[in-house]
């Protein structure tokens, strides 16, 4: 029996990454806007949207160097550099489910300023970031199933979606943060 073609391969990864994908946006939807908060009043691990702010901050600083090592052709360390943001946006994630879980979701204010602003950048982050999953995850296949010459084309559309999710996840924390002072 010969060994299914690679094209058909990658088919069947990037159709299970796109299911997962799917299933994972679909719970963040019932999560946040359907399960009852277990701890709405946010005094049980309050450290959680810090945490994730600084991960979404921590996984675009580590996209930056690993684009500036692939630059460099220095692709060990850019390799190094693209788990590093892996798997801070990973922990990211299991930080925002835990505090949404917890706390459900935080509201801006409607009568602080800004507010107009605030919710246009929040939209354009959920929608890139729901984008942005598949793309990561098929990035990371074509480039750990040595497809190279895919995994740029891909990553050209991955990184500055990345990066945009990860910059402006810490600017909606910060924002919401001063709303609510």
């Amino acid at each position: 029996m010969t060994a299914p073609a690679p094209a058909i391969q990658t088919r069947t990864a990037v159709t299970a990454i796109l299911a997962i994908s799917l299933a994972a946006t679909l719970f963040l939807l019932w999560l946040i806007y359907i399960h009852p908060a277990a701890d709405a009043a946010g005094v049980r691990f309050a450290f959680l949207a810090p945490l994730n702010a600084t991960l979404n901050g921590l996984s675009a600083v580590a996209l930056l160097i690993g684009y500036i090592y692939i630059r460099a052709r220095n692709i060990a360390a850019h390799r190094a550099a693209m788990f590093a943001a892996f798997a801070f946006s990973t922990l990211f994630l299991v930080g925002y489910i835990l505090h949404h879980a917890l706390h459900g979701d935080v509201h801006y204010p409607l009568t602080a300023a800004f507010r107009t602003p605030y919710l246009i950048l929040l939209a354009s982050h959920i929608i890139l970031a729901t984008v942005a999953l598949p793309l990561i995850l098929i990035t990371f296949f074509l480039s750990l199933s040595g497809r190279i010459p895919q995994h740029r084309k891909v990553a050209a559309w991955t990184f500055p979606l990345w990066l945009y999710v990860g910059i402006t996840g810490v600017i909606t924390y910060v924002w919401l943060r001063l709303a609510l002072a």
